[in-house]
Order: C-alpha cells, then structure tokens, then sequence
C-alpha cells in the first residue's frame, strides 16, 4: 500500500494577498485557483520544482477559523521548506522583506532558521545534512 499527504489546508485571511505573498515573496509556483462557488476558490499552491506536498491556501470562514489565522499549532513551527542551497534562499527571503525569528544556525540535522509567513504562521527554512 502507498499513501502520502497531498495538500495541507493553510487558513488564509484572504485569496489574493496570500496567493502575492507565496508567489512573490516565497517563489511558490500557483498550481491551481479555481472557483467553487459561494466566493470560495480551490487554491492550491508548492514551492518550485516540487511534486511533493502543496499547500491548500483556505480562506478563513466566520470567527474560529479567523482566530486560528496565523497561529494554527499555537506558536509553534507549522512548516519545514527543505532547500538545497540554503544561503541562497535565505538571502533571497531576507531581500523580499521575510521577517525572521532568529540567525541561521548550524544544527546536527543541517542549516535552519525560522521565519514567519504573512499571517504569522512559523515555518523552518531548512538545508538538511546529506
């Protein structure tokens, strides 16, 4: 049997400034933005070069999915954005305004640092060790 995760759901204030943010800032490729109807879209989302994982950027709907906007694991980091150059990415996110939470440092596992997307959310830009 083979399963892996398909999409994550990100809760997103909004479509637009959240598809600028991952396509621009980030360089995430847009997979898809379909209409479903009732103002909703099926926006999907992955960073270059990738087949893996995307994201499902969802727009937040009434006051609890708005509350959890940018905090969806209570602070902790949410995402890992595996890159094979790591101070060519970090470079490139510190230049586009990418607000991070720490220096890089060197750990067991490989280069990291964390950063935070539009809404706050945590993520790790990560260069694993071979």
């Amino acid at each position: 049997m083979q399963q892996s995760i398909a999409n994550i759901a990100l809760i997103v204030k909004d479509y637009d400034e959240a598809i600028h943010f991952y396509t621009q800032k980030l360089k995430f490729d847009l997979i898809e933005d379909s209409p479903r109807g009732d103002k909703k879209r099926w926006v999907l989302i992955s960073p270059r070069g990738t087949d893996g994982t995307r994201l499902l950027l969802a727009r937040a709907e009434g006051p609890q999915q708005e509350s959890r906007i940018g905090d969806q694991t209570g602070g902790r980091v949410f995402l890992f954005l595996h890159t094979d150059d790591f101070w060519r990415d970090y470079q490139e996110m510190k230049s586009q305004g990418i607000q991070f939470h720490e220096q890089p440092r060197e750990e067991s596992y490989g280069t990291v640092v964390v950063f935070s997307d539009l809404y706050g959310n945590k993520w790790d830009l990560l260069q694993p060790k071979e």
